[in-house]
């Protein structure tokens, strides 16, 4: 026993490993499933009239754009009338753009500058970080597809900060988030040490490499459903390691010095990569608190797989206009799509008695309701997942008119056991949930 516990930590200590029934057996408790919290953000609003499912309660019925989460629909609920009041201009003008995104997790008025005097909140995820963050080997992982910006001018007035980043460790200070798959992969993978990480890549070496013959000897000590298990994950961990180095080959024309090396041409393989990294992240306890900007508010970006080649922000400014509101929603499900595979990805997870979806509270929404209006109120919102038993999915919740979405907010920190009182312009907790 005591040679099989030493082998165990010594290949836990090289890879990070999922959730085994093994490691039970040497410690003689059952392995914790702790709960993970994610916030993905959408930029721009919505084509709201194809987004918002109907129904009430549990006959809720999806919407068009929606449909793609049929398959998980029992582990999700949709909350309608959650605003953002700070993100209106109150008093400050236009920048409603910079404000959805400085909002979104503070709850925060946004001081309107572009100097270096920037000014809003810390946000939810990273009251958490500072809790808990420290029962991880990352404190809280930061995603996103655009390159991060701290300085410079962005909208109307408003520090790029403010339109660049979601997540924010205290009022002055954003956590920038890392577009790049590739060094989100060795920053969860990696040996901590850049100079022996790049000298692996270098050769070709894949991380797998490093464990291979102590993985093969760990397969024969695990039980049949552990061996399934580890099998699923490290072939998983390859296959993102393989993706990545093909981003990075066909990217082999840029310059060294101003390539991004693990960023794939397609936008959709883009995303896939970050959600499932942060899935692998949530599988292997690396963190339990992550963000995920799908791409900043005010994204002028145009989307040529769909046949769209205007840009999403210059579409969202519809004016009713028929045509521009049907790509809108195309570009909507679109990004559900993703989000659906991402939960879907969760679902098969197995862990414990059930598996990693069941164990997350995962948040999908924006900062804006319809593009056209710049709204802050009745934000378009998913809650997926069960929350450890603690959340009741499979509903259309109505809200009070006027709740905050911090209200929402709270109730998560609750039950990731997280003391805050309150967070930006929150008035107590969500009880709906």
């Amino acid at each position: 026993m005591h040679s099989r516990r030493n082998f165990l930590k010594g290949i836990a200590a090289t890879l990070a490993l999922p959730s085994l029934d093994s490691f039970a057996a040497i410690g003689g408790a059952a392995p914790a499933n702790p709960t993970r919290l994610a916030f993905v953000y959408i930029p721009n609003g919505v084509n709201l009239a194809k987004w918002m499912p109907s129904g009430s309660g549990r006959d809720f019925k999806l919407s068009e754009s929606l449909q793609p989460l049929a398959g998980v629909k029992d582990q999700l609920s949709v909350i309608r009338h959650l605003d953002h009041d700070k993100a209106f201009a109150n008093g400050d003008g236009a920048g409603d753009h910079a404000r959805a995104n400085a909002t979104f997790l503070t709850g925060c008025q946004a001081r309107k500058t572009a100097g270096a005097n920037i000014e809003v909140g810390i946000s939810v995820d990273q009251l958490a970080a500072r809790q808990i963050g420290h029962q991880t080997r990352v404190p809280s992982l930061e995603l996103s597809t655009d390159p991060p910006r701290r300085s410079g001018h962005c909208d109307s007035g408003y520090s790029c900060a403010y339109q660049y980043n979601l997540s924010w460790l205290d009022e002055n200070t954003p956590a920038p988030a890392e577009r790049d798959p590739r060094l989100v992969f060795e920053k969860l993978f990696g040996s901590g040490d850049p100079k022996e990480d790049a000298r692996r890549r270098n050769y070709r070496k894949s991380i797998l490499d490093f464990v291979q013959d102590d993985a093969k000897r760990m397969q024969r000590k695990l039980g049949a459903s552990d061996r399934g298990k580890m099998d699923e994950y490290l072939t998983a961990v390859r296959d993102i390691e393989k993706r990545i180095e093909n981003a990075e080959r066909f990217r082999a024309e840029i310059p060294e010095d101003k390539r991004p090396q693990g960023i794939p041409e397609s936008y959709r393989e883009h995303i896939r990569l970050q959600f499932d990294l942060m899935a692998l992240a949530f599988e292997t306890d690396s963190t339990r608190i992550s963000t995920f900007m799908l791409a900043y508010d005010g994204s002028n970006r145009s989307f040529p797989e769909l046949g769209i080649h205007s840009g999403h922000h210059e579409l969202s400014h519809h004016r009713g206009n028929p045509e521009s509101l049907e790509k809108i929603a195309q570009i909507d499900r679109f990004y559900i799509e993703e989000f659906a595979t991402f939960l879907e990805r969760l679902k098969s997870t197995r862990e414990g008695n059930g598996n990693l979806l069941d164990h997350s509270m995962i948040v999908y929404g924006g900062g804006i309701g319809d593009g056209n209006r710049h709204n802050h109120n009745d934000l378009p919102l998913i809650l997926a997942g069960g929350g450890n038993g603690t959340l009741n999915p499979g509903r259309l919740i109505e809200a009070a008119e006027g709740t905050p979405m911090t209200n929402l907010y709270l109730s998560l920190l609750e039950r990731m056991n997280v003391d805050a009182r309150r967070i930006g312009d929150s008035t107590g907790v969500l009880q709906a949930i």
